[in-house]
């Protein structure tokens, strides 16, 4: 009878024990599920500043004016216009400028490069509106020796180099919505001119192509 007594509260102690063994693991797993929820939470928390910081910093670039700052050129005697039309049209147009700065052009550009004749206004103006710069000279004035000089001189890209009748100087440089008259090829404002409009972000459509066009008449290289 005694034996039987004892195996019974053993009985009963070893279900005791397991109770509250599997109340402690209960427990153990709350808390390690209340350390789990607060990790995510820290961890989502610094997600989202994180964001917000990024989109803070991406306002303060971008966000500041759709506008780029005006640039500002060493070269005295540049003209600047403003106001100039993009609209693309078919035919001819009569600029207010000689050569023209901008206004409404060709959907066409004109190929850069080095052309020994003159080339189409409404294509080479499409080219200022992609940041090239034009440079004309009065064939007249200048060939041979200075012509080679004023080659060197320019950029291998976004330059369209050509005769054009008509100039008020021996060389006058255009870029979209700028220009400069210059005394000849040795001027030095044409280099300012160039570090200041060539490629310039101010153009309308700073970057776009200036190859894949149309090809005129002349084309040296």
């Amino acid at each position: 009878m005694a034996s039987g007594n004892k195996n019974t509260a053993q009985t009963v102690k070893q279900e005791r024990e397991a109770r509250r063994a599997e109340k402690v693991a209960a427990m153990k797993r709350e808390q390690a599920k209340a350390t789990r929820n607060r990790r995510l939470a820290l961890g989502s928390g610094i997600g989202a500043v994180a964001v917000i910081l990024v989109l803070v910093v991406v306002f303060v670039v971008t966000g500041t004016g759709s506008t780029p700052a005006p640039v500002a050129t060493k070269a005295e005697g540049v003209q600047t216009f403003t106001g100039l039309t993009q609209n693309h049209v078919t035919g001819t147009v009569n600029y207010a400028q000689v050569p023209p700065v901008g206004g409404n052009h060709a959907a066409a550009w004109l190929n850069c490069g080095v052309y020994d004749q003159p080339v189409p206004n409404e294509n080479a103006v499409h080219d200022l509106e992609h940041g090239a710069v034009w440079v004309t000279y009065d064939a007249s004035q200048v060939s041979g020796d200075q012509l080679t000089a004023l080659r060197a001189a320019l950029p291998s890209t976004y330059i369209v180099l050509s005769p054009f009748e008509g100039l008020p100087s021996p060389v006058v440089a255009s870029a979209w919505g700028a220009q400069i008259q210059l005394t000849g090829v040795d001027d030095p404002r044409l280099a300012d001119f160039l570090s200041t409009y060539w490629q310039s972000p101010n153009a309308p459509e700073p970057g776009a192509a200036c190859t894949g066009g149309v090809t005129a008449p002349g084309l040296v290289s």
